[in-house]
């Protein structure tokens, strides 16, 4: 029996690389690795060795034999992605890492961010000698978006962070947290103390609507749900008005059904989870019964990923429905399907949607999720809080070989108390790191960040992740784009072409202690860590995230004075 990947696939190919057939694709180095919204084993070639499932850092690789039901979907949707032929060498081809000259002095690098690019990056980095990498964040936390972003509901995916506990605990690694660029370290000075510094700050804005009432209490965007839902510190204290039987979400990604599926979630399932404690207690205050989640475009144009909209599907206490009016197909999709040419996952997402069209209704209690799509929202209504939103209706037209909508000139009005928008995230400028304001990211060529677009190679400077090819691609994509990114820096550190720090290593330590005394380092982590998840354990929960400052500086005390750590040959607080 073959081996299948499931949902919470990653993307970061560890399992390809442990197949000893190659039969997990697209590999790194094939054409669609960067699109594609999971890896495949072709169950013809699987030999069911195993060696997949110990590489996985999610889980997501399962025996055929120990499927749950919901779980067997993904069979076929493993299956079908090998009916087009695909090359097949006996192995996969390896990326060889980055390797710096024997005879160089050591390299040291500060990252900025400490999210999943800023981690691989760091791997990547440390598979060298003598390497030096220190990781600054704003947060007092690290890991970004994979704590911050990834649903409550999703721990086989936040289980990532093992990973990244395991580069973190490398020889050469050291966090600075709570540390801003720009407010305690400066651009310059990183780069005076370093090598070379690597941005990899993801894009921590999103895309506004730009439509009359969109400044409406009870209007918000869904990245600040998210992050209210997930504890980042700074959406601790918002406050989100749940006392209404609806709620629209603009946008049909996967931030958006993350969204909805935390909406009209059991609340004591969440409990035991790593949700926010304020969120668990609004939720469970929640009137609402409906969530809309609304894309303008059509079916085949859906912007979720087949593994999150079959997780959705098979939710059991949940009513999930499309609009009938909805199921419509473009001309060029038509013709794509007829002659069996559809992308995979268009194709499994058409299949999906059509047997959810098809499915029986099933009375699950009063919360229901409701798919809609070809309608594009002209005005929020509501006199001094929303009372709904406004949306032109459109059409499919075929525009010289693009699909595109068109409106109808019919209006449609859904009323809500709620709206949030999920259209996309943007990156955010750095004091002192050039920024393209068109593009929000940094401007780069292959990692090597730009003075200005199409400018010269800025020295010293790189980007990875969204804010070097903006808000594409999973968890793992992170990891071939780091690489991408640390050959570019090797190569110029071999070269010669980096500039020698100013001092030594402890240098940069002093000056940031001297600048921020909550600074939270390695040791610091490590004791966050195991207060949240004693405080967790506590409550029967995953975690319980430390939220407030006082606090944090609390158990880093109590931990220095139980353990103090040594740096540079000297003891210091863990803090």
């Amino acid at each position: 029996m073959p081996h299948v990947v499931t949902q919470s696939c990653c993307s970061d190919a560890s399992c390809v690389y442990a197949c000893p057939v190659n039969c997990i694709h697209p590999t790194p180095d094939e054409p669609d690795f960067l699109t594609a919204e999971m890896l495949h084993i072709d169950p013809q070639a699987c030999v069911d060795c195993g060696a997949c499932v110990s590489a996985c850092p999610v889980d997501a690789i399962v025996p055929e034999s120990k499927l749950t039901d919901p779980q067997r979907v993904f069979l076929s949707i493993n299956a079908d992605f090998y009916k087009e032929e695909r090359p097949r060498p006996l192995l996969a081809k390896v990326i060889p890492a980055a390797h710096v000259d024997k005879g160089r002095p050591p390299l040291r690098v500060a990252i900025v961010g400490s999210g999943p690019s800023a981690m691989y990056a760091a791997d990547e980095l440390l598979t060298q000698p003598d390497v030096q990498v220190n990781v600054f964040d704003r947060l007092p936390v690290p890991y970004g978006l994979v704590r911050a972003g990834v649903a409550p509901d999703h721990q086989k995916t936040k289980q990532v962070t093992r990973l990244f506990d395991k580069i973190a605990a490398q020889k050469g690694f050291e966090f600075y947290l709570n540390v801003e660029i720009g407010k305690h370290i400066s651009h310059s000075e990183l780069l005076e103390n370093h090598h070379a510094v690597l941005y990899a700050v993801g894009a921590s804005s999103d895309r506004g609507l730009g439509i009359p009432g969109a400044d409406l209490p009870g209007t918000a965007s869904a990245t600040d749900f998210v992050a209210w839902y997930n504890g980042h510190p700074d959406h601790a204290d918002d406050v989100f008005d749940l006392s209404h039987r609806r709620a629209v979400i603009i946008g049909n990604g996967n931030v958006a059904l993350d969204v909805a599926r935390i909406l009209t979630a059991d609340p004591e399932k969440l409990a035991r989870t790593d949700i926010s404690a304020h969120a668990l207690a609004a939720l469970r205050k929640s009137r609402v019964e409906e969530v809309v989640i609304v894309g303008r475009r059509g079916i085949a144009q859906s912007a979720f990923t087949v593994p999150e909209f079959t997780g959705l599907m098979a939710l059991p206490d949940i009513e999930l429905s499309v609009g009938p009016d909805d199921m419509v197909l473009d001309s060029a999709t038509e013709e794509l399907a007829k002659r069996g040419e559809l992308p995979h996952a268009v194709e499994q997402k058409l299949r999906l949607l059509e047997a959810l069209k098809n499915r029986d209704h099933v009375d699950v209690g009063n919360k229901r999720i409701t798919l809609r799509y070809l309608l594009t929202p002209t005005s929020i209504t509501g006199d001094d809080q929303v009372s709904g939103i406004e949306f032109a209706r459109n059409a499919l037209v075929d525009a010289n070989g693009t699909v595109q909508i068109e409106a109808t000139g019919d209006t449609e009005t859904i009323d809500a108390g709620l709206v949030l928008t999920s259209i996309g995230y943007r990156g955010v400028p750095i004091a002192g790191v050039p920024f393209d304001e068109r593009a929000s990211v940094i401007p780069n060529e292959n990692g090597r960040v730009l003075e200005a677009p199409n400018g010269d190679p800025a020295t010293g400077v790189y980007a990875t992740g969204w804010i070097k090819r903006g808000p594409s691609g999973f968890i793992g994509t992170n990891k071939s784009c780091a690489q991408e990114t640390i050959r570019m820096l090797v190569d110029d550190f071999n070269d010669g072409r980096l500039t020698n720090p100013v001092a030594d290593d402890s240098a940069v330590d002093r000056l940031v202690r001297a600048r921020q005394s909550d600074v939270v380092d390695r040791e610091g982590w490590h004791a966050i860590d195991k207060a949240e998840l004693e405080r967790g354990a506590a409550h029967d929960r995953v975690r319980e995230k430390v939220l407030d400052q006082v606090e944090i500086t609390s158990i880093l005390d109590a931990a220095a004075r139980v353990k103090p750590t040594r740096r540079f040959g000297r003891p210091v607080r863990a803090r």
